[in-house]
């Protein structure tokens, strides 16, 4: 099948372009224009419709699917389901020890889910979290993908062995944008089988692309295994939308996770993207995403 991977994500992506159309998919804008006129609480297509069942966020929450990623600052009072459901991120290069030792503190004290960093401060995190049930995360060709896919799997193996347990790596985007689908997919695929049993999450940049390329991206993450789509690194042209995410959980259906990430900064910014299809957004705005209180401006 690898041999003629190029050609079939061709064909498979225009197959999935013209599905998407039908059930009525803006593949200009990729803009969701779904007919709901019709839908009750048995539907499959609009069943995280952000029009007609705003209430979704609701159950997805009951059931712990979502999480929300967010940065260091968490103050006040905090609500504890919330809480639990966040990605707690210091992705700065400028990020010191004392960060690192603050956002780990905070994730244990307010019971994050985990803690994303760049892959060389997995070390310190994963002692800091030791014991604590909150997850370590590195990213991984962060934040271009242009590493070669030796790279990539060295500094997956290695963070694993330092203590990370998911890893989240930037998809080759000019392989991508030049239809090289062979190498993107062998780029993940290699990933994804250095980091077995940790979950891979594939970050696509979204904001750099056009309609035809984020569905051949979410078609080869899926075919290589990974675990999750994921909009953005937080630091390109642009970060998650909700036109994006429901595109992205439109081609990879239920059985793949799909990742927010990127400009999100209000708990309604972060419920109209879980609505949309998202298990986790990635943000920096912590404080207004669960205090309520005005974001602060960041990357991420």
């Amino acid at each position: 099948m690898t041999d003629n991977i190029d050609n079939l994500v061709e064909i498979i992506t225009k197959k999935v372009s013209e599905k998407l159309q039908h059930m009525g998919v803006n593949t200009k804008t990729a803009d969701i224009k779904v007919d709901c006129t019709q839908c009750d609480d048995a539907c499959v297509n609009c069943g995280l419709c952000v029009v007609k069942k705003p209430d979704v966020v609701n159950k997805i929450v009951n059931f712990g699917a979502a999480r929300i990623g967010a940065n260091s600052g968490v103050t006040g009072a905090v609500d504890a389901k919330l809480a639990s459901m966040i990605d707690h991120t210091m992705l700065s290069p400028e990020t010191t020890r004392e960060d690192l030792i603050k956002v780990c503190e905070e994730a244990k004290q307010y019971h994050f889910a985990t803690v994303c960093v760049n892959a060389s401060n997995i070390p310190l995190v994963a002692r800091m979290l030791r014991g604590s049930g909150v997850k370590p995360i590195a990213v991984v060709g962060f934040p271009l993908g242009a590493a070669s896919p030796q790279s990539k799997t060295f500094e997956s193996r290695q963070a694993i062995k330092d203590g990370a347990e998911e890893i989240d790596m930037v998809i080759n985007i000019g392989a991508l944008k030049s239809k090289e689908y062979k190498l993107v997919y062998d780029d993940i695929l290699a990933v994804v089988e250095v980091s077995k049993p940790h979950k891979v999450k594939v970050i696509i940049e979204a904001s750099n692309l056009n309609y035809d390329e984020k569905v051949a991206a979410c078609v080869l993450s899926k075919t290589a295994g990974a675990a999750f789509v994921k909009t953005s690194t937080g630091f390109g042209k642009g970060g998650a939308t909700v036109e994006d995410v429901a595109l992205m959980r439109r081609v990879v259906g239920c059985d793949m996770e799909v990742k927010a990430s990127g400009g999100i900064r209000t708990t309604d910014d972060a419920e109209a993207m879980v609505q949309a299809g998202a298990n986790r957004i990635g943000a920096s705005a912590s404080v207004a995403i669960v205090t309520g209180k005005k974001a602060k401006t960041g990357t991420y």
